[in-house]
């Protein structure tokens, strides 16, 4: 499930746009001013919407640049009620992806978001990827998981050092992306089905793994297991 954090003032057009975006199954956070908006900006979620006009002395290109900032390659729309050419203009060259001038339907916003997030996550949570003839390649947002290499990259290209272990958990969760996993499942898989010792084991990795891949999306479905969100 997509997170979509919108930043509005206007309180009945937020409440409009949210429930537009919410109907198409995302998971949506909003904000009136930018002091609580920037407030999120380490959470990264997939897509800002941003409002250029904001109250508070923050505002939209501020938290553009703030944004941009902290994750270069975060997907964001502008939308502003003041010039459409001077706002474009200045919104793109500062690194925002889409623009949208008031008065628009929100129907327009829902489409022009679609569009973006097929266009940055366009590999779905555990796919494979081709890859020099191979299939050895499987994405879970941010992180592109090479098994023939046995190597992570983040969507910056940067490697991710892991243990042997570590791996083979990524991979595992990787190929059950969104699936609830039991602890047993888990150990089978990782440490086989002659492991002689506590399914405690598989805790203490889980947690060793969240340290070395934050932005992952692992689920703690307490009493049973895990599960990996992918998007």
């Amino acid at each position: 499930m997509y997170r979509i954090y919108l930043v509005e003032d206007e309180e009945h057009l937020r409440g409009i746009l949210e429930a537009y975006l919410r109907q198409e199954g995302w998971q949506v956070r909003s904000f009136a001013d930018g002091f609580s908006a920037r407030e999120a900006i380490a959470e990264r979620p997939d897509l800002w919407v941003l409002d250029i006009m904001l109250p508070g002395g923050v505002d939209g290109y501020q938290l553009l640049r703030e944004v941009k900032a902290d994750r270069p390659l975060q997907p964001v729309i502008f939308i502003s009620a003041r010039d459409a050419d001077i706002d474009r203009v200045v919104g793109l060259e500062m690194g925002s992806d889409d623009y949208i001038a008031k008065p628009f339907l929100p129907r327009e916003l829902v489409v022009r978001t679609r569009r973006l997030l097929e266009r940055v996550y366009r590999i779905p949570a555990g796919a494979l990827v081709e890859a020099g003839g191979r299939r050895s390649r499987l994405y879970l947002r941010p992180y592109t998981i090479d098994e023939a290499a046995r190597m992570v990259e983040d969507d910056q290209g940067t490697v991710i050092d892991l243990t042997s272990k570590e791996f083979e958990l990524l991979l595992y969760f990787a190929r059950h992306a969104g699936q609830v996993l039991e602890r047993e499942q888990v150990l089978n898989a990782v440490w086989g089905s002659d492991y002689f010792g506590s399914d405690r084991v598989v805790d203490d990795l889980v947690r060793r793994l969240r340290r070395r891949l934050r932005e992952l999306r692992l689920e703690t479905v307490y009493g049973y297991g895990y599960r990996v969100v992918g998007g």
